[in-house]
């Protein structure tokens, strides 16, 4: 249950609430949500539990979420999420275009793909500067010279980072060059990391865990949230199943249900979802069709000489082909893309 008062309590007010609740042998955890003080109880008030606290601070909401998940939840909060990052929208009826390499590799690329973004209008750049790799000889980033490469390119390209945070001890560092914090799918059940994260001002990009249920990856989500920030992007990027035709099994009717079950932004990585180049395209419009938020889509110059995911990765002319495709959705759901705005060359 979810205590939501009208401001954030002083604390002499959030002191008698808490003193009352320990006093019932309730559990509980407070945040700072909506401009709001919150206490969050892990059993629901009864009426005269309910009555009591009404008599110390009379201007409160009792919401039973009956989810595991409380402020995730959309019965604490009806509206959709909504927020910028540097003037870019998130959520809404603007679908996002992420777009970038798998990996930071060199100027040369990182350059030829800022330029190729700019012009098609592209606001959302990823690229990894750390690579968590199944193998340990697999290429793992160029670390912090990749992220000052990534902050060079985006200045120059008037784009916004998107990269993965892979250790809590990278936090400062990222944090200084990154505009969105992404959290792998090894990462998703990290919830020393998930803390830390609730701690800091940036949006923070939960890739859902490739073996997790859909009540854990909200419940990741709740760990960030009470730490008190709220700008949580949710990300679904597949999950292993028995299917080996694919490299994940894109999990699209997972997408769906979140967006029923909470106000959170939710976007879909078909790159990472299929781990192959053809069904990118198909996949990224089935999923906008199904309402989400935004892509986030592996591009690379030159796919056949990438250092890492270059069999899912779209070279420019596919990804092209994949922005041509989109705008034949736009009478989907009365929805439009925040690439058309800003496109300089291209056309259709």
């Amino acid at each position: 249950m979810i205590l939501a008062f009208a401001s954030v309590l002083g604390n002499q007010e959030a002191k008698a609430i808490a003193d009352f609740l320990h006093a019932q042998g309730i559990e509980f955890k407070s945040a700072i949500n909506q401009g709001r003080s919150v206490f969050i109880t892990r059993k629901n008030l009864d009426p005269i539990q309910k009555n009591s606290v009404s008599s110390l601070l009379s201007d409160i909401q009792f919401i039973d979420t009956q989810t595991p998940y409380q402020l995730a939840s959309s019965k604490w909060k009806k509206d959709k999420t909504i927020f910028s990052v540097k003037g870019a929208q998130i959520g809404g009826d603007e679908v996002t275009m992420i777009a970038g390499p798998c990996a930071v590799e060199s100027e040369e690329q990182m350059f030829a793909i800022g330029d190729y973004l700019q012009s098609r209008g592209i606001r959302f750049m990823r690229g990894g500067a750390y690579k968590p790799r199944t193998s340990p000889y697999a290429f793992q980033g160029m670390k912090l010279e990749g992220l000052k490469l990534l902050k060079n390119v985006a200045d120059n390209h008037q784009l916004r980072i998107v990269t993965e945070l892979m250790d809590l001890s990278y936090l400062e560092e990222v944090y200084d060059y990154a505009d969105v914090i992404q959290i792998g799918t090894r990462n998703m059940f990290n919830y020393t990391l998930l803390r830390e994260l609730g701690k800091i001002d940036k949006p923070v990009m939960l890739k859902r865990g490739f073996s997790a249920k859909v009540e854990e990856w909200l419940q990741a989500a709740e760990y960030i949230l009470l730490g008190g920030n709220e700008k949580v992007i949710l990300c679904e990027r597949g999950v292993r199943s028995f299917e080996t035709e694919t490299r994940n099994t894109l999990d699209l009717a997972s997408l769906a249900l979140v967006k029923e079950l909470s106000h959170l932004p939710v976007m879909v990585d078909p790159s990472q979802g299929t781990g192959i180049r053809s069904l990118v395209t198909p996949m990224s419009l089935a999923a906008i069709a199904a309402g989400s938020d935004g892509l986030m889509i592996e591009v690379h110059g030159h796919p056949e000489e990438a250092l890492s995911d270059g069999q899912q990765s779209l070279n420019f002319r596919e990804f092209d082909t994949l922005l041509k495709s989109c705008r034949n959705l736009f009478d989907v759901k009365s929805r439009s893309f925040d690439f058309e705005k800003n496109s300089i060359n291209f056309t259709t």
